[in-house]
């Protein structure tokens, strides 16, 4: 299996706060998260900019993390 490199995000993310309670048909949450318990408050649904059907969540720490807000 190949060595894991560092690599930078070159784009920009769009990502929405989940709401407790939403559906979550058609959005993938991978099986660490849903075992911790995901999605829940906090966490961060995001999309393909170019592919909005696209979705997946993030999890809160992750976000918190990696992410900061773009002042436009």
């Amino acid at each position: 299996m190949a060595e894991f490199q560092r690599y930078q995000r070159v784009q920009v993310a769009e990502l929405r706060p989940y709401e407790d309670g939403e559906s979550m048909r058609g959005i993938a949450v991978n099986e660490v998260d849903a075992d911790n318990g995901s999605p829940m408050e906090g966490d961060m649904i995001a999309r393909n900019p170019k592919n909005h059907s696209d979705q997946w969540l993030v999890a809160k720490q992750y976000f918190e993390d990696n992410f900061e807000p773009i002042e436009e």
